[in-house]
């Protein structure tokens, strides 16, 4: 750290405190990259129906959607440091729960797992926020979401090697390496005592928040667009291993270490191109949607296409990588300072709601017709955010000359 970091108490994005803050998150979302492989593989031997395991697999974001204004509420509270500190308790405990418990416990586990990440996704974007200087933001989010996805460019074939091989013994030690190692880096991370904003958050606080949603456009339209790419998301990683087992035209492993690697070249190539100072790019939100719905429409094709699905992988990725930092680093700014960390716990409830979704709904829709119906509907949903994008531009751009002007006095 240099003098005038000390001084103002920021920090830099690439500082040996914030490289600490993005191994943690590396750690903690490798646990969920595995069990998202291996959990409806399991599932599915164990004789369970894709409505049971998209029921599984979406109460993970469900009970995130639920716990993200309330985890809020904690963070205004008792502080980040603090909250830390309690969800990683939480989440060590639950993975060891799942080496003990079989699949008949896998609902609640998944709820457990659900709330820790409600905690720790709010703790961290949080921390970022306080931590750097407004120029910095969008870089330090976007580093941060990159390392919450580097789990899956090498836990998915591991995962699948440990399903492959029957091989109790090696899921057993990785539950247990990522129950200990994320208490061991991020017990004492560099993270805020307190928030800015340093309050908690009455139940009619939060009630009032959801109320105020429906008179800000560029909450309302953030969270709309966030909610159908999520589902998207959570209907790819709950269905996508189970239909290329059964199609035995791609391996998952492969496709999802791919979709990693285009995720991390992107949000790391692009960390700084991320617009830093609450700008909204119509454009640019417009094409990473249809590329989303290019990668959807090709697994749609997958048993026409075979090996071509790889590029679905190169589509998804470049959408996954952008979308959700852009939108959280826009809502950063422009959102009031004092309610906007609540303002984005409700963003970030609309993404959940939109993950469990995909696999709640998508499950009973493959169960009724067919994989390849679940994906073509998923298609029509990033088209739909596409169209609402495009549709809002005027309202969603109409803060960005004022901004850039305040931008140029500073």
């Amino acid at each position: 750290m240099d003098s005038s970091e000390a001084a103002n108490g920021k920090l830099n994005p690439m500082s040996f405190s914030f490289i600490r803050f993005y191994m943690l998150a590396f750690l903690f979302f490798a646990a969920n990259s595995a069990l998202t492989i291996i959990l409806p593989l399991r599932s599915e031997a164990a004789g369970l129906n894709q409505a049971e395991i998209g029921l599984i697999m979406g109460a993970y974001m469900f009970t995130c959607m639920l716990l993200r204004p309330f985890a809020a509420q904690l963070l205004g509270k008792y502080g980040p440091l603090r909250v830390m500190k309690w969800l990683l308790v939480l989440h060590a405990t639950t993975l060891l729960l799942f080496v003990v418990f079989d699949v008949k416990s896998y609902l609640w586990l998944r709820a457990l797992q659900g709330a820790a990440t409600a905690f720790f996704s709010m703790t961290m974007q949080v921390g970022i926020v306080e931590k750097l200087e407004d120029k910095d933001r969008g870089q330090g989010l976007s580093m941060y979401t990159l390392f919450t996805m580097v789990p899956s460019l090498v836990i998915p074939i591991l995962a699948i090697q440990i399903w492959e091989h029957a091989s109790e013994i090696w899921f057993t030690v990785l539950m247990i390496g990522l129950a200990v190692f994320p208490i061991l880096i991020g017990y004492n991370v560099d993270m805020p005592r307190s928030t800015v904003q340093n309050k908690s958050y009455s139940l009619r606080d939060i009630a009032g928040s959801f109320r105020g949603m429906l008179n800000s456009t560029p909450l309302l339209i953030s969270s709309l667009v966030m909610l159908f790419a999520s589902c998207v998301y959570g209907a790819t990683a709950t269905f996508l291993p189970l239909y290329m087992v059964s199609a035995r035209v791609a391996s998952p492993g492969i496709f999802l270490t791919i979709q990693g690697f285009v995720v991390i070249l992107c949000r790391f190539s692009l960390r700084k191109k991320i617009p830093s100072d609450g700008s909204w790019n119509t454009w640019l939100i417009a094409g990473l949607l249809i590329s989303a719905s290019l990668g959807t429409q090709l697994l749609a094709l997958l048993e026409m296409i075979g090996p071509l699905v790889y590029l679905s992988a190169v589509f998804s990725g470049f959408a996954v990588a952008l979308l959700y930092p852009m939108l959280t680093t826009y809502l950063s700014f422009v959102l009031p300072a004092d309610s906007r960390y609540v303002l984005m716990g409700i963003f970030m409830s609309a993404y959940d709601l939109g993950f469990s979704l995909g696999g709640l709904l998508m499950g009973i829709i493959v169960q009724t017709s067919s994989y390849s119906t679940m994906f073509t509907i998923c298609t029509f949903l990033t088209i739909t955010a596409m169209i609402m994008v495009m549709v809002f531009r005027k309202q969603m751009e109409a803060g960005n000359e004022i901004r850039s002007a305040m931008n140029a006095k500073s």
